[in-house]
């Protein structure tokens, strides 16, 4: 074991970005023991599968500062032991592979690089609260490099983070992106644009505002004093980091329609929210994080599904989507997850427990077993929203929750909450029971929809489509959730409280 406070600094340098090699340099001091256990992250937090990135490492090596070479060897697939005995200070040299193209993923070639520093840079066993430092060497072609990690003054291209969870949540692009910066409400914004064609400065960074201000004055607390974009090439996926976002684009900036540009603005707010609902707002079990492992919960349809229902929520309240379309986004929700097979055989709570084995399961029985809680997450949320109103005739909402489970667990506590506090939350500022919700969580109860439409004055429609097959069990039905008739005050008020644009 080692204690007290290492001196680790790390350098990654680009000379082989062609082959998509980053070569790495961890320089670690202080050391007291004789022997050190260096342990790599296997799976990036938000992207729940495991990755392996240990099998990116190749010509690992380590020396002490005399310039001879230190016995080492592998305990598991992600930890290295160190016989470095009497030496405290010693140099470990290695490449790493870089040609993976996800958002958790390194990715590295001639013209950019995009790190996940969590699949390159080892941390101590039991250190992961030690501070780090990085010193970046870009290519020579290469004149930019975003990320949210703090630089340090007068040192060029060196970065710190003052723990290895900084370090991990931070990624970074470098290259010759189209680049911008705002400051808005205090705080200080930067984007990396791969592909700027079609972009509109000032409406984009117009839109990027009202998103924000529509996010923090609902949670009335911003927690970071800077925040990148990183908006990369065509590709599929974003991720959620605590000082930023990093996500593919469609390629460019040419929309093809308003309603397209909407979905990417929907997108963003998606990512940005998480910075509250995940982040900060997490189950317990998701923080401290251990990276060597899977780490279940069955929450995950509170971060992912409600950060969905709250992406519609954020672009109303920023005027940037109509209530109509919100709406027609809710019933899409509804009509892929009741379209599904697996809704008789997989609750949303398993949904959650289980995606690491359905990340991306692509097994043929996939729909026939298997529900997502990007589907059914944001129903319930929805549902659950209605419900608080109605009880507390519209004076309390699921926002008063989650400004509660933020404010008490994240900044009063630090820390995630646990499955009952969360109920219980919804229980004391509703004040009612949350049994009904709950069996649309841990059963696979038929979802009673208009009981809670009821609330605001909706209803949903549920026309058959047509069908190629004369077989009932293979007819879908449109799911169209509309106004119903005239609105007594209440439920005005409900409708209203929900889906106000500014």
């Amino acid at each position: 074991m080692c204690f007290g406070q290492i001196k680790m600094d790390y350098t990654a340098r680009f000379t082989d970005a062609q082959n998509h090699y980053v070569e790495v340099q961890l320089n670690c001091e202080n050391l007291s023991s004789e022997t050190t256990d260096f342990m790599l992250p296997v799976w990036s937090p938000g992207y729940y599968q495991i990755l392996d990135f240990p099998k990116n490492i190749v010509d690992f090596s380590i020396k002490n500062t005399k310039g001879d070479t230190v016995k080492w060897s592998k305990k598991s697939k992600n930890h290295w032991v160190v016989e470095n005995k009497a030496d405290k200070h010693i140099i470990i040299t290695y490449r790493y592979f870089a040609n993976q193209k996800s958002v958790a993923e390194s990715n590295v070639n001639e013209t950019r690089a995009f790190i996940m520093p969590n699949n390159m840079f080892m941390h101590i066993k039991g250190h992961i609260d030690n501070p780090v430092k990085l010193s970046l060497y870009p290519n020579k072609s290469w004149k930019t490099i975003n990320t949210g990690l703090k630089k340090i003054e007068k040192e060029p291209h060196v970065f710190y983070a003052e723990n290895f969870d900084v370090l991990y949540d931070s990624p970074i692009y470098m290259g010759n992106p189209y680049s911008l910066n705002f400051q808005h409400e205090g705080k200080y914004y930067d984007l990396s644009i791969a592909n700027p064609e079609g972009l509109n400065d000032a409406t984009f960074i117009n839109d990027l505002k009202r998103i924000i201000s529509a996010s923090t004055s609902m949670m009335q607390h911003v927690p970071y004093d800077t925040y990148s974009f990183i908006f990369m090439e065509a590709g599929g996926g974003g991720l959620e980091h605590w000082n930023s976002q990093a996500v593919f684009t469609s390629g460019s900036f040419n929309f093809t329609s308003n309603s397209d540009y909407v979905d990417f603005l929907n997108f963003i707010t998606h990512e940005y929210f998480h910075l509250y609902n995940v982040k900060a707002i997490r189950p317990f079990e998701l923080g401290p994080f251990d990276y060597s492992r899977e780490n279940y919960t069955n929450m995950l349809w509170v971060s992912e599904g409600l950060t969905v229902y709250y992406e519609y929520i954020i672009m109303m309240k920023a005027g940037l989507l109509k209530s109509d379309a919100a709406l027609k986004y809710l019933s899409d929700a509804i009509g892929k997850y009741e379209n599904t097979e697996g809704k008789n055989h997989m609750t949303l709570a398993r949904s959650s427990f289980d995606i690491w084995l359905n990340f991306f399961n692509k097994n043929s029985n996939a729909r026939e077993a298997t529900i997502s809680y990007y589907n059914k997450g944001p129903i319930v949320g929805f549902l659950l929203d209605l419900k608080i109103r109605n009880s507390t005739k519209n004076n309390k909402s699921l926002d008063d929750v989650m400004r509660f489970l933020y404010n008490q667990y994240y900044l009063k506590e630090n820390r995630g909450f646990k499955e009952e506090e969360f109920w219980l939350a919804c229980e004391t500022i509703s004040g009612d029971s949350m049994e009904d919700i709950k069996e649309y969580v841990y059963s696979v109860k038929e979802i009673d929809y208009q009981k809670y439409l009821d609330y605001a004055a909706l209803q949903v429609d549920m026309p058959i489509m047509d069908a190629d097959t004369n077989n009932s069990t293979s007819k879908k039905r449109a799911y169209r959730i509309t106004e119903k008739g005239v609105a007594n005050k209440l439920q005005s008020k409900i409708r209203t409280g929900i889906f106000s644009t500014e």
